[in-house]
């Protein structure tokens, strides 16, 4: 994989994560791809049924050509599976909002590096931008990384906005405190609960809305994640040892 933020220590207190997510923040490359995209993970994460650790499931799909994320042709892609990868990690941070990613980004890590193929573009349940700090997993795992990543989250974590249309590809900003923009509220699907896209690392978010939508297919959720809560639900029942 491409590198971007020196490998850091997992081993922080709060305090340390904090000034850690400046670090990231501070480092995201909000930019547009200039590049087709033909192969796209989907990440998610889960807390093992013991509650002591985390698995995160990775799933690569192909598309059927190639396609631009800022174009809308690139919208009702056919996709297929081209590989899936997990990795457990112990879970050693608390529970803190809006530091989750000291839990999950170990894991999600791992798997994605398990990939034999390079995704040109990776999916998270996450946030990215839309985030407190600016500095939610999808940033976290793509500045250190150095992946293009994309957050899609099902429910909003901070940031306001006013309502969204009610048909497919309505969307609306997603704005800080200060009326910043930090995301995009989009509907994937008619009268559906609306998704929270924000940019990860390496992509614009225009480009990111875009991409949601051409991954999603007859589910609110893109199939890349979608695919990978699936693997990450099951595996969570059954961690090693």
């Amino acid at each position: 994989m491409p590198g971007g933020l020196d490998k850091h220590s997992w081993n922080l207190t709060p305090s340390e994560a904090i000034r850690l997510q400046e670090q990231i923040r501070n480092r995201v490359i909000e930019r547009p791809l200039n590049r087709p995209i033909r192969l796209v993970a989907g990440v998610d994460a889960a807390l093992s049924a013991d509650k002591d650790k985390i698995v995160a499931a990775a799933v690569l799909l192909r598309t059927d050509k190639p396609w631009l994320p800022d174009k809308p042709t690139g919208i009702g892609q056919s996709l297929t599976i081209l590989e899936q990868q997990y990795a457990w990690a112990d879970l050693s941070f608390p529970y803190i909002p809006g530091l989750l990613s000291f839990r999950e980004a170990p894991a999600v890590l791992q798997a994605l590096a398990k990939l034999r193929h390079q995704p040109d573009l990776v999916i998270l349940d996450a946030q990215g931008q839309a985030h407190p700090r600016r500095a939610g997993l999808a940033s976290h795992v793509g500045v250190v990384s150095g992946l293009p990543c994309v957050g899609c989250a099902k429910s909003r974590l901070t940031g306001h906005h006013t309502a969204c249309g009610i048909e497919k590809g309505c969307c609306v900003d997603l704005l800080d405190k200060d009326g910043q923009l930090i995301g995009r509220v989009l509907r994937t699907r008619r009268a559906v609960k609306p998704v929270y896209v924000s940019v990860g690392h390496l992509v614009s978010l225009e480009q990111a809305a875009h991409a949601i939508l051409a991954m999603t297919t007859s589910y609110r959720l893109p199939e890349p994640t979608r695919l990978a809560h699936s693997l990450a639900a099951k595996l969570r029942l059954h961690p090693p040892g």
